[in-house]
């Protein structure tokens, strides 16, 4: 016979679990605004406690981030577009009202698919990249070592990221919506017989200054958190190899879920 005990017990038990996981969640936020707060103020304030934020690591992490990532998000970025023509043209063409494809095309590259994919292609290569450096810095005590020659490890290993992280992401997402635009633009000329010229000024007459700001303003907050969920990620590691294989891992995981729920908040709150 069950003891009368025995499902108080388990709700007891689940109670603990769910206090607990809300403890650590919560704990991590405060963590990460703890960063973002440092990092502001070593930008900020760095040259007035002689401090400064060095111009080289952040140039050298722009390359990593902004550079050489050129290739892939030119080639997803000219895929979507396609796509995006495509399917566009199909699906209007029962209305007939294929000639209107390209407004829907060129909204939904400025304001959603450029910065969406590309903060997702950042987090899969420079926030996972930034996730496993900082776990092994961690695992072999580079970190310590750090704070112990007086060297602040936010303004030295966090701020560079956050910097070239908040520059390049907007303008990778730019330049997605160039390359994006231009390859809907080639298939929908071919398509539906316009030149390449007409195609381009009804895009210029579609698209607003707000509707560029908007994805580029989405970018920027996305560069933020995948560096932030990066840095997280890579001070929480345990045990060696193993440990920064599941921290790198996390880290990218974390970071599209953290940029998909961003997304949907941004878009909910400016459509009202």
């Amino acid at each position: 016979m069950q003891s009368p005990d025995r499902p108080l017990s388990l709700l007891l038990q689940k109670i603990e679990v769910l206090g607990r996981t809300t403890t650590k969640w919560m704990d991590t936020l405060g963590f990460g605004a703890a960063l973002l707060y440092q990092s502001f103020f070593w930008i900020c304030f760095g040259g007035r406690r002689k401090q400064q934020v060095r111009l080289g690591p952040i140039v050298s992490q722009m390359m990593e981030v902004g550079i050489l990532a050129l290739p892939i998000i030119s080639l997803v970025s000219v895929t979507i577009g396609l796509m995006l023509a495509i399917q566009g043209i199909d699906a209007l063409k029962d209305f007939g009202a294929e000639h209107q494809v390209t407004y829907g095309v060129a909204l939904s590259v400025v304001r959603e698919f450029a910065p969406l994919i590309t903060g997702i292609l950042i987090a899969g290569r420079s926030g996972s990249a930034l996730a496993a450096r900082l776990s092994t810095m961690t695992i072999n005590n580079e970190i310590d070592a750090l704070r112990v020659m007086g060297i602040n490890p936010v303004r030295f290993l966090v701020v560079p990221s956050l910097v070239a992280m908040m520059i390049m992401v907007p303008s990778l997402t730019l330049w997605a919506d160039v390359v994006a635009l231009l390859g809907a633009g080639l298939y929908i000329a071919t398509d539906l017989g316009i030149s390449m010229e007409t195609y381009m000024t009804q895009t210029v007459a579609y698209l607003g200054t707000d509707d560029v700001l908007h994805g580029l303003g989405k970018s920027l907050v996305f560069g933020v958190l995948i560096t932030i969920v990066g840095v997280i990620n890579g001070s929480s590691v345990t045990g060696g190899a193993e440990g920064v294989g599941k921290v790198t891992t996390r880290a990218v995981v974390h970071s599209i879920l953290a940029i998909i729920l961003a997304d949907l908040l941004i878009v909910f709150l400016l459509t009202r």
